[in-house]
């Protein structure tokens, strides 16, 4: 019986290329290394749509949306050149995750463009153009904007439905994180209005043959669970969805943590643990213009 190895299809943050990271990118790979990861998915987060999308502790470093880009350039052309300096050693995939707020899918359309990215992690980051996931005051602000939590939890559940349609990213990165600053998220995700939603986007996965990021985050954080809580997975593993680990890694001391655990549950959950890669065909991303 094979053993499964440990794999990321959604990690390498580095504090070179992200603000709320640490450790450079050549460390990052180095990593991954130690840990004897056969491949990874190196998934930084593309830059904002403009200036008013930049977050706080990259505006507090003096940085732009145009600063921004040009460092995004940077990463890609430092990601390929590790991509090849350590092709004896790991796959890398390079990649990037993607956001979703106004003008995102045009100005990720560019950046796929310009610089052919093996793939792309499809992320919702924003609800109205709040970064609900920024902190605990954003993410109230994101829910009364909503009418509150459960309005919340059904216009992002809507907004990912309409980002896995237009864009059809080859992994849909942290399904469910909207529960992030919510103690009651495990009955409000079973709320049928909110449940069927749900649903309908996995079966949406599904029928784009895509990924799921199953997210080892929260668990970095002192939470009980990935995201996917345990009845998505149940759910996504029941429709023959590909789920594949991603450590979402912002540093060098969360590679590799909870990657046990992480096999264990995808396989008591019935998922193949011979994991797909996120190049296994041909990257022809599908965005609609907005």
């Amino acid at each position: 019986m094979n053993v499964p190895k440990p794999v990321s299809v959604h990690g390498g943050h580095s504090g070179q290329f992200c603000g709320h990271a640490k450790d450079t990118l050549e460390e990052i790979v180095l990593a991954y290394i130690d840990q004897r990861y056969p491949w990874v998915g190196i998934t930084e987060h593309m830059p904002p749509v403009s200036d008013a999308f930049v977050y706080p502790e990259e505006k507090n470093a003096g940085f732009d949306a145009g600063m921004l880009r040009e460092r995004f350039a940077a990463y890609m052309a430092t990601c390929r050149h590790l991509q090849a300096k350590y092709a004896d050693e790991i796959r890398i995939y390079v990649g990037f995750e993607t956001e979703d707020c106004s003008g995102s899918l045009d100005v990720a359309k560019a950046l796929i463009d310009t610089f052919s990215p093996d793939y792309v992690v499809g992320s919702v980051h924003h609800v109205k153009d709040i970064p609900f996931d920024y902190s605990k005051a954003r993410y109230e602000e994101a829910a009364d904007c909503c009418g509150g939590l459960d309005g919340l939890y059904a216009a992002y559940f809507d907004q990912q439905y309409e980002m896995i349609g237009s864009m059809a990213p080859r992994v849909v990165g942290h399904l469910d994180i909207v529960r992030i600053f919510d103690p009651d998220y495990r009955s409000r995700l079973l709320k049928p209005t909110i449940w069927e939603k749900i649903v309908r986007n996995l079966k949406l996965i599904k029928q784009l043959n895509l990924i799921l990021d199953f997210n080892l985050r929260p668990l970095s954080r002192g939470e009980d669970e990935p995201y996917l809580s345990a009845p998505i997975l149940k759910k996504a593993a029941e429709l023959g969805i590909d789920i594949v680990p991603g450590d979402d890694s912002h540093g060098v001391d969360t590679i590799g943590a909870h990657m046990h655990c992480a096999i264990t549950m995808l396989g008591a959950a019935g998922v193949c643990t011979d994991w797909r890669t996120p190049v296994d065909a041909p990257y022809e991303p599908v965005i609609a213009s907005e």
